[in-house]
């Protein structure tokens, strides 16, 4: 199976039969709420899946988790306004190319870690329609997404995020990010946040607000094409011994005047990393 379409009742209109889902035309298990939708599910005589779950559910985390061979979701009428957990909600999904979102309801969502993480084949996903007023953690949410050039979150809230490492780590063809709508008040960890994005040639985190950052390790390791770096706002004074940690190396285009900085642990760090170029 290549594609599913969600409500809230998790009716499917293609006719297909039960090996489909949990056979060996399957590569995973479905999981709402820590329960196997396999384990409730109905196949009426025509060999569609009438029904499947009808209880509340407030968890979504591993739903699709290494299900390798999906390449299109569509949870645009799938009832998510109780749910409250979508950790690695998408991880390991190889071959997923779309996914629907709209009308999707996240409010009530405090944690989106490692949602998309390990989404190899997206090239683009639009998540202008997700509310994440309440989430904490977005930690690893875009990790290894090898092929994303695009990702639209123009409409995040992320005044109550307080886990930002890996958030885009490993998003080797993302060229521009637009972070300006970012508020980063209670982030206490951005360690590894653009590590490896080789495309990247800028990034505007004149906003960001590192009052209570302790970790920035390898924040930057490994965006080569990297030209320029504003963090003249960025403050350490939080920041543990080991906090900076080879920041800024693997940067090869950048140098030390390209860096804005003021406080002389950013530029101290720059200095040792930047030298190994």
């Amino acid at each position: 199976m290549s594609t599913i379409f969600a409500t809230n009742v998790w009716s499917k209109d293609k006719p297909i039969t039960k090996g489909d889902l949990i056979g060996e035309k399957f590569d995973c298990e479905i999981f709402i709420n820590a329960i196997k939708l396999s384990d409730n599910m109905v196949v009426n005589k025509e060999n569609k899946i009438t029904y499947i779950f009808k209880n509340n559910y407030n968890n979504l985390n591993y739903m699709f988790s290494g299900c390798s061979s999906l390449t299109t979701i569509d949870l645009s009428k799938f009832n998510t306004e109780n749910v409250t957990n979508m950790y690695r909600m998408f991880f390991d999904c190889k071959s997923l190319t779309s996914i629907n979102f709209s009308n999707c309801c996240t409010k009530n969502v405090t944690n989106m870690g490692s949602m998309f993480h390990g989404c190899k084949s997206l090239t683009t996903i639009d998540l202008s329609d997700l509310n994440t007023d309440n989430v904490t953690n977005m930690g690893s949410m875009f990790d290894d997404c090898y092929s994303i050039t695009s990702i639209n979150i123009s409409n995040f809230n992320t005044s109550n995020v307080i886990d930002m490492s890996c958030m885009f780590k490993n998003c080797y063809r993302l060229t521009s990010i637009n972070l300006s709508n970012f508020v980063t008040d209670n982030v206490t960890d951005m360690s590894y946040m653009f590590s490896k994005c080789f495309s990247l040639t800028s990034i505007n985190l004149s906003n960001f607000n590192t009052n209570n950052v302790n970790n920035m390790t390898h924040m930057f390791n490994g965006c080569k094409c990297l030209s320029s770096l504003d963090i003249s706002n960025f403050n350490s004074g939080k920041m543990r011994n080991s906090g900076l940690k080879e920041m800024f190396e693997g940067c090869k285009t950048l140098k030390i005047n390209d860096i804005k900085q003021k406080d002389f642990r950013f530029r101290q760090q720059a200095f040792i990393d930047l030298m190994k170029n």
